[in-house]
C-alpha cells in the first residue's frame, strides 16, 4: 500500500524559508513519478514541482522558479521541497503525490500530478507578510 505522510509546515515571515518532507512508503521513489502541490484557500490545486520517474528530472511551476527546490532521499524514501524566499502568494495546504510505475505511463507532465493517484494529507504552509 502506497503512503505518503507530509511534515515540515508551519508558519514563516515573507522572506524566509521553510522545507518540506514526505515520507513514503509501500514503493521505491525511483520507480515513480513524485512531487508537491499545493492548495491555497478558494483556488484550485496548482502542481508546485515534480520529479520525473523516467529519468529523474525535475519539473518547477513558474509561480515557484529559482525559488523552490525539489530533492530525493532514496535511502530514506524521503521526498523534499526546500522552499526559499516565500512569499504570501506561497500560502496553501502543501501536498505530497505519488503515481507509478513511470514505464506504466505515469509522468510528471505540465499539472498532471494534482491527478496522481497517492498523495499525503497535507501540511499548512503560512506566509505572513
Amino acid at each position: 500500500e502506497v503512503q505518503l505522510v507530509e511534515s515540515g509546515g508551519g508558519l514563516v515571515q515573507a522572506g524566509g524559508s521553510l522545507r518540506l518532507s514526505c515520507a513514503a512508503s509501500g514503493f521505491a521513489l525511483e520507480d515513480y513519478a513524485i512531487g508537491w502541490f499545493r492548495q491555497a484557500p478558494g483556488k484550485e490545486e496548482e502542481g508546485v514541482s515534480c520529479i520525473k520517474g523516467r529519468d529523474g528530472s525535475e519539473v518547477y511551476a513558474e509561480s515557484v522558479k529559482g525559488r523552490f527546490a525539489i530533492s530525493s532521499d532514496r535511502a530514506t524514501n524521503t521526498l523534499y521541497l526546500q522552499m526559499d524566499n516565500l512569499k504570501p502568494e506561497d500560502t496553501a495546504v502543501y501536498y505530497c503525490a505519488a503515481d507509478g510505475p513511470w514505464w506504466s505511463g505515469y509522468e510528471c507532465y505540465d499539472d498532471t500530478i494534482t491527478g496522481f493517484r497517492s498523495r499525503g494529507q497535507g501540511t499548512q504552509v503560512t506566509v505572513s507578510p
